[in-house]
């Protein structure tokens, strides 16, 4: 069947395959019908010509179930004013419609295509404008003719906007000839859409294109996991896993890869290569990964034996008169940790919370601040930044922001051509550096600076490729401080007795002194998941505001091991928007309703907008008019399109992993069987660890003590220990060989 009538209103949309439910006016019938079926775009007050069929749904009753949908323009003047108000051009919000339609009545969408400049004639629409309602209505239609081309691949509108806007006008082209960009060339469209795209375009499953882009998928996938490389013969098996081709298929294509320099197969015989002899444990790198690996052993070398530029200190006199400055008595362990930051031009410092790290760090602040003032601070995150500021005293940036990235360049300001001038850098929260980010660091930091790294080793490891800190330290060839002793102060709080007690394997200590007293640790035990959730929901919004008087939103962080379930991220930040936000402006993204005023986080480092993997914020104005959004981060407003919306999710419920590098005043953790896979002493004690004033766990004790028993962690393929071993010893060799030349 047919029917003709216009969009009333979006009732569901599944940004991911299109499903939506819409309601549609049709004339002749007095109500309105409920539209539902896969389609790529709808807007209200779009007039539509649907193809389909009636159906009687169980608990919806009556809806017409759609084929295709065909866009025709409105042919009222009360259609034509909806449509340009729905928010579907840029610069033409419900007020603007009215006032453009008053104006033009019928001939409105005729002047907007031939004769634009006759806006000029509405009240509010200057030049500017004029250019920018130009431009997105000639987007409106590029777009719309790619989303007609992906229709019938189930590819959302957010996405055909994204590869509109990466491709311009070349955007069908590309598809057609090579629809495997899509996984390279833009965020959020992975792998698998590009496959589907490309085998309805008629791409055979042993296409080349095919194979080599699945080499890429398998290493960028195993990237995301932590994997700086894979072992050949891993690599080969994953991706005849993923893609269902022979062996041989991709052999072929790995080394048409590694020709190109698309890969890195790390092979002492790689000149005269041939796949028949490669021993299975070959890494097997992506580019940046390998440069990395190879840079940052190299510069750790360099910077260890080069000479400084600070002079000798009188550890003595030193270590007395920075005593009495602080007003304390340093521990025998932070002392020896002194002398050895006096002594090398590298030090790690490791150990849990309570044991003095931070006084430590002041320590050699307030030492080498006597002798020069190029010292700088530095952290992966800006919570992390901004807590090491709070606690020194001394200013600090996270790594991108002191590395200055610049977007014309497509690069960091400061590099090896352009170093850093600094003769002290202090990096906290090595745990979470990554390999990239290290590598990017290292080569702007000048060979006679100083370098502290900060950390603590039994943490979970960064979220991004390789396990620096813990490659650092089994290298053997870099100083390490340890420091395991408990402060007194430290001992008063569960939080940290409990931490310790997590790390060593034992079951925490949960219950207060007396009936009446507070205490910084709780543990709620309850085995039912949907009890749990009910618990966790009345924790935030009823009894730790009204006993302990923290604030819902800005206090109170959620942290949970995984993103589903019933108490994963996604069910419990929906829970508890609708629990804490009561707004009702808001804009949907696929299955995210986000409302003014929600808690944001960002997912992925964005350099043109200097907002980084983990940031987190508030959101501070919308503007449908305008599709922006803006959020503040810590005081500073960032815009975004409505189309880049997927960068952002909601954090009142966050992940262990993206709690790094942060500290909240209350942290509410879920601790359950159903999240059997990700029970991990590390994990668990992490999570406690992010917290200053308050941890509640919830759950099962099965599942916490699964948690603490389980000390196995992931294997992460590095090579960095390795390489930075085999460098030093090097260095070393050559530097012997130069003194008997000599």
């Amino acid at each position: 069947m047919k029917l003709n009538g216009q969009v009333e209103r979006i009732v569901y949309i599944n940004e991911e395959n299109g499903y939506c439910v819409f309601k549609v006016k049709v004339p002749g019938r007095r109500d309105l019908v409920t539209v539902v079926g896969n389609i790529i775009s709808i807007t209200p007050g779009e007039v539509v010509e649907l193809f389909g069929e009636w159906v009687n749904h169980p608990k919806f009753g009556q809806q017409f179930k759609i084929v295709s949908c065909k866009t025709v323009m409105p042919a009222t003047v009360e259609g034509i004013r909806r449509y340009l108000g729905s928010g579907l051009i840029k610069g033409i919000g419900p007020i603007m419609a009215r006032r453009i339609v008053e104006k033009f009545k019928l001939d409105t969408l005729d002047i907007i295509e031939e004769n634009i400049e006759a806006l000029n004639q509405v009240e509010g629409i200057g030049p500017k404008r004029i250019e920018m309602i130009k431009k997105a209505w000639e987007d409106q239609k590029e777009i719309r003719e790619v989303m007609m081309f992906l229709q019938s691949y189930n590819v959302s509108t957010t996405y055909a906007t994204k590869i509109y806007k990466f491709y311009g006008h070349d955007a069908i082209r590309v598809l057609k000839e090579n629809p495997y960009r899509l996984a390279m060339d833009i965020y959020g469209i992975g792998f698998l859409t590009a496959d589907r795209i490309a085998q309805k375009l008629g791409f055979p499953t042993d296409s080349p294109k095919r194979i080599a882009a699945g080499i890429l998928y398998v290493l960028n996938q195993a990237a995301d996991t932590g994997h700086v490389f894979l072992p050949y013969k891993e690599l080969i098996r994953k991706t005849m896993e993923t893609l269902g081709v022979e062996a041989e298929q991709i052999k072929s294509q790995l080394l048409a890869l590694a020709n190109e320099q698309r890969i890195i197969l790390e092979w002492s015989e790689v000149d005269t290569i041939s796949f028949d002899n490669i021993p299975s444990a070959t890494p097997v790198y992506l580019p940046q990964f390998h440069v990395s690996e190879k840079l940052i052993a190299r510069k750790l070398a360099v910077i260890f034996n080069s000479p400084g530029k600070i002079r000798k200190i009188d550890e003595e006199k030193a270590l007395d008169w920075v005593q009495g400055r602080l007003r304390i008595e340093l521990a025998e362990e932070q002392k020896r940790a002194l002398t050895t930051a006096f002594h090398e031009k590298i030090v790690v410092i490791t150990g849990g919370p309570g044991t003095g790290k931070t006084t430590l760090v002041r320590a050699i602040l307030e030492i080498y601040g006597k002798i020069t003032d190029k010292i700088l601070l530095a952290a992966p995150t800006g919570r992390a930044a901004k807590r090491m500021s709070e606690t020194t005293g001394w200013p600090a940036s996270t790594i991108h922001r002191l590395l200055k990235y610049n977007p014309a360049e497509g690069g960091f300001r400061y590099n090896d051509r352009n170093p850093l001038d600094v003769h002290l850098l202090i990096l906290d929260e090595v745990s979470m550096v990554d390999i990239i980010l290290f590598h990017h660091l290292l080569k702007a930091l000048p060979p006679a600076s100083r370098l502290i790294l900060v950390g603590d080793i039994d943490q979970l490891p960064s979220v991004g490729p390789g396990q620096v800190l813990r490659d650092v330290i089994d290298s053997g060839k870099i100083p390490v401080v340890e420091l395991k002793e408990i402060f007194r102060q430290a001992k008063e709080s569960l939080i940290i007795v409990n931490a310790h007690k997590i790390n060593h394997g034992e079951f925490p200590y949960t219950k207060p002194n007396s009936a009446e007293a507070l205490s910084d640790f709780y543990f709620i035990e309850n085995d039912n998941i949907e009890r749990v959730q009910e618990i966790i929901l009345q924790l935030c919004t009823e009894r730790i505001p009204k006993r302990f008087g923290f604030d819902p939103v800005d206090d109170i962080q959620v942290i949970t091991p995984m993103h589903k379930g019933q108490v994963g991220a996604a069910m419990l930040n929906e829970k508890l928007q609708e629990a804490l936000n009561p707004q009702t402006k808001l804009v949907q993204r696929g299955a995210t309703v986000y409302k003014l005023n929600d808690k944001v986080m960002q997912i992925r480092n964005n350099y043109d907008k200097e907002v980084f993997n983990g940031d987190i914020g508030r959101i501070l104005a919308m503007d449908p008019e305008m599709h922006e959004l803006v959020v503040d981060f810590d005081g500073r407003q960032v815009y975004y399109d409505f189309s880049d919306l997927d960068e952002l999710t909601l954090a009142y419920a966050i992940s262990v992993h993206k709690s790094q590098g942060s500290e909240y005043p209350v942290v509410v953790m879920p601790i359950v069987t159903q999240h059997f896979m990700l029970l991990q002493r590390n994990l668990l004690y992490t999570g406690v660890t992010r917290a200053k004033k308050l941890v509640v766990l919830v759950g099962s004790k099965r599942a916490l003590a699964i948690a603490i028993n389980n000390d196995r962690t992931q294997k992460r393929f590095s090579m960095l220990c390795k390489r930075i071993s085999e460098t030093f010893e090097e260095r070393k060799e050559a530097s012997l060989d130069l003194h008997f030349n000599a």
